[in-house]
């Protein structure tokens, strides 16, 4: 059986109001232990777009700039098998989810789920929903397209356009 993968500790600060899920770090990301370190895929020139977190600041600094504009980030799956990185891949009766009933307790202001693509999007409404109590199971959940180089039916233009529901709700929130 192959090794499962496992998942970083999220990016967050306790007063978090939008979190931003992820289903599982690919295979340039867990060898740099970076959300997101694949060059290619579109998630850090979005955020550099939305909260002035872009590429050209050093991985450390992306996620400063998260915590201060009161985003929180991080995975659907704390573990799974999956050869390679797509999220195609994910052997599915491998997954084991995060923590998110402590995550939720602990970060209380969280208003919004994001979803990064629609596998992120069926793990969480699957597999972590169902378990969550209240106040989190009412949480709105909003899928966005994946900002994975993989998912190419969508020029970053249009993926940024959508994504802009990021910059939206923390607006909203103030």
């Amino acid at each position: 059986m192959p090794r499962r993968s496992r998942g970083f500790a999220p990016i967050a600060a306790p007063d978090a109001r939008v979190l931003i899920l992820g289903s599982l770090p690919g295979q340039v990301s867990l060898a740099r232990r970076q959300y997101y370190a694949q060059p290619h895929n579109a998630f850090w020139r979005i955020m550099g777009v939305l909260c002035d977190a872009g590429p050209e600041w050093s991985y450390e600094e992306r996620a400063d700039r998260l915590r201060v504009r009161g985003v929180a980030l991080w995975d659907v799956c704390k573990a799974a098998v999956r050869p390679g990185s797509l999220d195609a891949s994910i052997d599915l009766d491998s997954v084991l989810p995060n923590d998110f009933r402590t995550f939720f307790r602990t970060h209380p202001a969280i208003t919004t789920v994001f979803t990064n693509g629609g596998t992120a999007t069926r793990l969480y409404t699957r597999l972590v929903l169902p378990g969550l109590g209240e106040p989190a199971r009412s949480l709105p959940v909003q899928p966005l397209p994946s900002t994975s180089p993989a998912h190419a039916s969508l020029r970053f233009e249009q993926k940024l356009a959508r994504w802009q529901a990021v910059a939206v709700a923390l607006r909203a929130l103030g």
